[in-house]
């Protein structure tokens, strides 16, 4: 299939699109571009997607491929000096081009965001209420008492403990948790359609991630709004999310249901992210690396951003830069010269293994038996010298 065709490619297939229905956000082609004094930073390149009621989209990627900037040209929160190209449409309202008066109607009414870091996303000198009610004021005409009650009613809605006593306390007097769901609350209040999460569980402890993200899919639930949940948690895409979309280099390198790309990944470096996960059956093993590091955004290598880092790449993957195309599996797509070589590979994960991975299966109890033990040495090193006999710690 070329360009053309996935362009032309009825709502069923063309950027992961279920069939029919209507569409809360559109995502055409966005661009963002950063002059700086030593060159333009290519942020964010040719990212299409949309997002429908009810659903949830996932977003991962390496820190720097481009994930919260594309978020931010969707609410309009750029600074004046980037240039956005492309189209975004809400409910088939253009919004790139808005000037900061007329996207207030949509942010935080039409659009809202669930920022990275609440404490720093919360002004310290004013109460939770105060500053939930004056978010609700500024999109609706009512009384501030009424205001107050609604941000009660937000913050019982994301399950905050007596919420009419909360809702009078600082941002200082709540815990980590509790703030990130005061500011879902901030998210909420006005009843959006499309609600944006930024690294939502960031910080979290493992219990608390799990409350957060029960929060989101109740808050799914009743109200029927379209969530993009940002995050580099592959667990967290597994367990929520309908569709997902990798992003590298500033780009979409992969996009589909969640249980295609886990299952059948088309774009080695998919293969890699998913393949650094802990594995709790490989015990004493190293985790495996994608060797490398992400490209500069300032100086993109010519052909696949990912070609410098990837074992299956070939003079074209560093000579011309894929298109995302829809692989040998309906509705799943992928910006990769060598997909369909990939499906061919029994192990995908073995593109990535490495012959320095360790092989001791309980290494704590290489350490109970031998107190001495340097920990920093290579436990495969220290497991041949006690079969040798040989005093590790010597």
């Amino acid at each position: 299939m070329s360009e053309v065709d996935v362009m032309n490619a009825p709502e069923s297939s063309a950027w992961g699109d279920t069939a029919g229905g209507e569409k809360l956000l559109r995502v055409e082609n966005l661009s963002v571009d950063f002059p700086t004094d030593d060159g333009v930073v290519h942020a964010v390149r040719d990212v299409s997607f949309t997002l429908g009621p009810g659903e949830v989209l996932g977003v991962v990627g390496e820190s720097g491929s481009g994930k919260s900037v594309s978020s931010m040209a969707v609410m309009g929160l750029l600074p004046k000096t980037a240039k956005i190209g492309g189209s975004i449409k809400f409910k088939d309202r253009e919004l790139v081009g808005l000037s900061y008066k007329q996207m207030q109607p949509v942010r935080g009414n039409g659009v809202a965001m669930i920022f990275q870091d609440p404490m720093t996303s919360m002004n310290p000198v004013y109460t939770v209420g105060w500053q939930l009610a004056e978010a609700h004021l500024a999109h609706h005409d009512v009384s501030k008492k009424a205001a107050w009650a609604k941000a009660v009613e937000a913050l019982e809605l994301v399950g905050i403990p007596q919420p009419d006593r909360r809702a009078s306390q600082y941002p200082h007097e709540f815990s980590g948790g509790m703030r990130q769901r005061a500011m879902i609350a901030m998210a909420i209040i006005n009843d959006p359609d499309v609600i944006i999460a930024d690294e939502p569980t960031t910080a979290l402890d493992v219990t608390v991630q799990a409350q957060i993200l029960d929060t989101l899919l109740r808050i799914r639930d009743e109200t029927s709004a379209g969530i993009v949940v940002i995050t580099h948690d592959l667990g967290v895409v597994a367990g929520m999310v309908d569709r997902v979309q990798v992003m590298y280099g500033g780009t979409v390198v992969e996009q589909g249901t969640v249980d295609e790309v886990f299952e059948a990944q088309r774009m080695p470096y998919t293969v890699g992210l998913l393949g650094s996960i802990p594995n709790p059956n490989l015990l004493g093993k190293r985790l495996t690396p994608i060797k490398g590091a992400p490209p500069s955004l300032m100086n993109l290598p010519q052909g696949c951003s990912f070609s410098p880092r990837c074992p299956l790449a070939i003079d074209e993957c560093r000579e011309t830069e894929p298109q995302l195309l829809e692989t040998d599996r309906s509705g799943h797509f992928a910006r990769c010269h060598r997909s369909a070589h990939l499906a061919t590979l029994e192990n995908p994960q073995r593109l990535f293994a490495h012959d320095e991975i360790g092989v001791v299966e309980n290494p704590a109890s290489l350490t109970t038996a031998n107190p001495g033990m340097p920990i920093a040495e290579d436990v495969d090193v220290v497991e041949a010298r006690l079969h040798e006999g040989e005093n590790p710690t010597s």
